[in-house]
């Protein structure tokens, strides 16, 4: 099935908008099993169903909240958070930023972790930490962004400032060979852009859709990125362009 979702989108970068007839003809299936394949993809937000087919998503200057960016590509952002998650040891200090995929994290957290903190500006992170007895977890402060349940200045960067941690697991809207990392909001940038400067290793959890996209705020040039974690999915050429720039990539 994912093989066929995949194609699904390609064909749609390609036409702007595809049918049921034709990618029925293309994938070899029957029409009952691509309505139920894009009826997945509109679930997920990547396309917008028409009477016979799909189209690309409706553009909207609006951001999304983070309970309808969660539904997107969901699996890939589970396992990411699983890779990213067993990264952190016993006796880290740790950013957790604020996110779909960074949620995903936090519930992969293992139970057996023992003398780690996690430092987060997500208040629905914190809540998922809730369940881990032995995580100490700080929240960092500063007022609120509903959409995406995130601390931010007016007094979101005081701690942040104020702490050393060993790893940071940043999220973000775009990951790019020559812009480095980019984020939508203005706000969160800042948050992130602090969050990087006071963290031994900054690891980047994206899904395969950032690469090669470029958003509107700076967060770090990819000389401050330890590592990459995007999933299996993402376009063979970005990632070239990424690792030629000296960024070290994961996928899974």
């Amino acid at each position: 099935m994912q093989a066929r979702l995949r194609v699904i989108l390609s064909e749609l970068e390609q036409r702007e908008r595809v049918t049921v007839d034709q990618l029925a003809t293309l994938l070899g299936v029957s029409k009952v099993t691509i309505r139920s394949d894009l009826e997945t993809l509109h679930r997920q937000g990547l396309v917008h169903r028409t009477r016979g087919g799909a189209v690309k998503p409706l553009a909207t200057n609006g951001e999304l909240p983070l309970e309808q960016t969660r539904k997107q590509r969901a699996h890939e952002k589970r396992r990411i958070g699983e890779v990213a998650a067993a990264l952190i040891e016993e006796g880290d200090t740790v950013f957790l930023d604020v996110g779909s995929t960074t949620t995903e994290i936090a519930r992969s957290l293992s139970p057996l972790l023992r003398g780690v903190t996690v430092v987060t500006n997500g208040l629905n992170i914190a809540v998922e930490l809730e369940k881990l007895p032995n995580v100490n977890v700080v929240v960092t402060g500063g007022t609120l962004r509903r959409l995406q349940h995130s601390l931010v200045n007016p007094f979101g960067l005081r701690l942040i400032e104020a702490i050393h941690a060993d790893k940071l697991f940043l999220g973000c809207n775009g990951v790019s060979a020559s812009a480095g990392i980019t984020n939508r909001n203005l706000e969160e940038a800042e948050i992130k852009s602090s969050m990087t400067a006071n963290a031994r290793e900054v690891i980047v959890v994206a899904d395969h859709s950032k690469l090669g996209h470029v958003a509107t705020a700076a967060v770090a040039p990819l000389s401050q990125v330890t590592r990459l974690i995007t999933g299996r999915g993402a376009d063979p050429g970005k990632l070239a362009e990424l690792r030629t720039a000296g960024l070290d990539i994961v996928t899974v």
